[in-house]
């Protein structure tokens, strides 16, 4: 079963009024049509992810489950799935655009977890045998998260998680983790603020300035497997603002230089052949960003991005 695409200026209102709403409000949105139930037997696909089988073993008799056109959900209360939903397929056609992708032949649909209750969550977290701190986990592919009812939501922690899962489709083999969560920090900000200007409001994406005797240097960063836990912070700052340094400076080179770290070839070569004439050599690169990095993101800079 498929969802019709709504156009993208209804698909952005009915966002906004969603994602700021409690699920007692969500239910009297008027005009929006609630994520619609489809039997277990009758899902497009099934998740691979045996991850998927800890979920189910949570209350079993609970689980409910929803389609649309490029995610399945399962839930327990359709008014928790639908914001979640609208926020999916929104997001799916943002990093579309931006990565200038259609979809990938023979795609499969992500999987959406939604827990709504922290002691399921925490259920959950002790058969999967996940660390107690995790809030939400992304892996293989599928998206687990805790979504509780009770509580309204807003900002751009969803967005990011979805827009790893739809980089994961585009790019199977993986991706650097810099540019992995610099690019889902770019693009759910960006797509954030398009959420708020839809409702009026004059929002550009905002990033973070890092002093420069703070900044990870560019070999360091550009290694790095996994978020360092002594400066996380630090590290997804400076990953969204090299990744929107890289676009600004030439949108059609950046995706050049992704797709070529999508096939695994280093850093240092792949720079120079995406972004020939202007960085030579990472060195040069990191020059130029340590200026673009430590600069407060007001007026000047947002005026530079725009141009």
């Amino acid at each position: 079963m498929r969802l019709s695409i709504l156009p993208i200026q209804i698909v952005l209102l009915s966002a906004l009024s969603i994602l700021t709403a409690t699920a007692e409000e969500i239910a009297s949105i008027s005009g929006l049509n609630s994520l619609p139930e489809v039997e277990f037997s009758r899902l497009s696909q099934r998740d691979p992810n045996p991850l998927g089988e800890k979920a189910f073993a949570v209350h079993p008799e609970q689980w409910k489950h929803g389609e649309t056109d490029h995610f399945i959900y399962h839930f327990v209360h359709s008014y928790v799935a639908t914001p979640v939903s609208v926020e999916a397929e929104f997001h799916y056609r943002v990093v579309a655009k931006e990565l200038e992708r259609d979809q990938p032949p023979g795609d499969v649909k992500s999987h959406i977890y939604i827990f709504e209750s922290p002691e399921q969550w925490q259920q959950f977290q002790a058969f999967g045998k996940l660390e107690p701190w995790t809030g939400g986990i992304q892996s293989q592919g599928s998206l687990f998260i805790q979504r509780n009812p009770k509580y309204k939501f807003s900002g751009n922690l969803l967005g990011h998680e979805i827009v790893h899962l739809i980089v994961h489709r585009f790019y199977s083999d993986g991706i650097p983790c810099w540019l992995n969560e610099g690019l889902a920090q770019y693009i759910s900000k960006t797509a954030y603020a398009s959420y708020q200007r839809a409702r009026g409001y004059i929002s550009k994406p905002h990033s973070e300035a890092i002093a420069m005797e703070d900044l990870i240097a560019l070999p360091t960063l550009t290694a790095i497997t996994f978020p360092p836990t002594d400066r996380v912070t630090t590290f997804y700052d400076e990953s969204e603002r090299l990744v929107r340094f890289l676009v600004s400076t030439d949108k059609p080179s950046f995706l050049a230089l992704l797709d070529a770290l999508g096939r695994h070839q280093p850093f240092e070569t792949a720079l120079p052949r995406a972004y020939a004439g202007k960085f030579p050599d990472p060195s040069v690169l990191e020059q130029k960003f340590r200026e673009y990095a430590a600069k407060d993101f007001g007026t000047t800079l947002q005026q530079a991005d725009d141009g």
